[in-house]
């Protein structure tokens, strides 16, 4: 390697000659060659965001010259808008404090400031001195864990939960109309309208919707400020709520300081919760992607109830095949997400005393999981819209569904009504024509009981 040689409490070592990153970050390089993996890109940028509300809190503090805080701040938001983005190498199997990336940042920001016209003029930043002024790793790297994952989920993924939500009311009206038989165990059981089969989908995304809101209240209290152990040792009084108002100024969101400081630092429980509830939505998009797999499967064999639309061909060998392809690729995507939480559970078990030691694979993990199921929001979208329905398959399996007998049993007893069951199925012919052999009830009554209309909305209640 030819470079420069750059010297830290350990001594020289020699970084490339072009790297606006110093010895601590070099040393981070040659250690932590394990997977190739850097921390995404929305944690780097909402890291410099950090560093940039810290130099303003310092300097209206008074403990950083206002030209040192101008030059951070003008470094630190070059960096937040994606520049300089190939100055961030270090692998997320890293010091479980994150200490190697916050140091990448203060050396990167540092530099920049060297190199422009007031560094040139003679001003002069320290890494540790200067940019890491009343900070520690220990609270700024779980600080910007908690913002990088909250506004993911505010302004990505709840946009486009929200629009999948929507998906569903702009095709209620068709789906109401459309009776079906309902399944349980996978067995023929009472018709239900496609449209109340749609809502159980749409309550459960509401209800992820809700506690992902419920959430974000915790996931945005901030431990910012907590230095070292959480006691706030060398920052300032007030550090804390000036850093995160500027934060907010910068953000354009409504952070706030959390009550105890050390609960964000040596425990991750907000992230627990915040993978938890990401879970969620992750079965919620399981169940899905499997029924709507099921409804499309066929078309002769299978239930065929509805058409996917075909997207690209669905065999290597079998001409005309056609596959559910998007519904899969979301059913991969939820099995990625379950994965996560469970790498994050074990991460977030791990804090000793004052700290917890798995923060860049927590973050890495939770980043992840918001962005996939952001996509999945995206693709399931569309599946619903181009989705088209098969009326008269639903409709010739609904009229010979045995379990319509279910309507008689008030009338004859549910001894009786399971006989007629019986014989239908045994016979293939449909439970009225069986119930005019084996009942005393005229074609009228026997019509108005075993209608799969009034069955699926015995109370009336789609109409109210």
């Amino acid at each position: 390697m030819t470079g420069r040689m750059e010297t830290d409490s350990m001594g020289e070592i020699e970084v490339p000659a072009d790297a606006l990153y110093g010895a601590q970050t070099q040393r981070a390089i040659n250690n932590f060659n394990f997977s190739g993996r850097r921390l995404p890109a929305k944690f780097i940028c909402h890291l410099a965001m950090i560093k940039a509300a810290c130099a303003q809190a310092n300097a209206s503090l008074g403990v950083m010259p206002a030209a040192t805080a101008d030059g951070i701040f003008a470094a630190a938001m070059a960096v937040a808008a994606g520049q300089h983005s190939d100055q961030f190498p270090v692998d997320v199997f890293q010091t479980g404090s994150g200490t190697s990336t916050n140091m990448n940042m203060n050396e990167v920001i540092a530099s920049l400031v060297q190199d422009s016209a007031v560094g040139k003029n003679g001003l002069r930043v320290h890494p540790n001195d200067d940019v890491n002024r009343s900070q520690s790793s220990n609270d700024v790297i779980p600080t910007c864990l908690q913002v990088s994952s909250s506004l993911a989920i505010e302004r990505e993924l709840m946009p486009a939960l929200q629009v999948l939500i929507e998906v569903f009311d702009s095709r209620a009206p068709e789906f109401a109309t459309i009776i079906k038989t309902g399944r349980t165990h996978l067995m023929d059981a009472m018709p239900l309208s496609l449209q109340q089969e749609m809502a159980t989908w749409q309550f459960q995304l509401l209800e992820c919707q809700q506690r992902l809101a419920q959430m974000l209240v915790r996931l945005k209290a901030l431990p910012l400020g907590g230095t070292a152990v959480g006691t706030g040792v060398n920052s300032p009084a007030g550090f804390s709520r000036a850093a995160i108002s500027a934060l907010n100024q910068l953000e354009a969101s409504d952070f706030t300081p959390v009550a105890v400081r050390g609960s964000r630092m040596a425990a991750q429980d907000t992230s627990l919760e915040c993978s938890a509830t990401l879970k969620s939505l992750a079965v919620v998009m399981l169940k899905m992607t499997t029924d709507l797999r099921w409804m499309a499967s066929g078309p002769l064999a299978g239930l065929a109830e509805i058409q996917l639309k075909a997207l690209q061909p669905g065999s290597s060998i079998m001409p005309g095949k056609v596959n559910p392809v998007v519904p899969e690729a979301v059913a991969m995507i939820a099995a990625e997400v379950l994965g996560n939480d469970t790498t994050i559970t074990v991460a977030a078990q791990s804090g000793n005393f004052q700290l917890n030691v798995m923060l860049p694979l927590i973050a890495d993990k939770l980043l992840g999981s918001i962005t996939l199921l952001t996509s999945a929001c995206g693709g399931l979208q569309a599946t619903l819209r181009d989705m088209t329905i098969n009326r008269d398959r639903i409709t010739s399996v609904l009229y010979q569904n045995p379990m319509l007998v279910t309507g008689l049993n008030e009338v004859i007893g549910y001894a009786a009504a399971a006989e007629i069951a019986k014989q239908a199925g045994e016979q293939n012919r449909s439970v009225l024509d069986v119930a005019l052999e084996l009942t005393d009830l005229s074609r009228d009554e026997l019509e108005r009981y075993l209608d799969p209309l009034l069955l699926a909305d015995p109370h009336n209640e789609s109409h109210s």
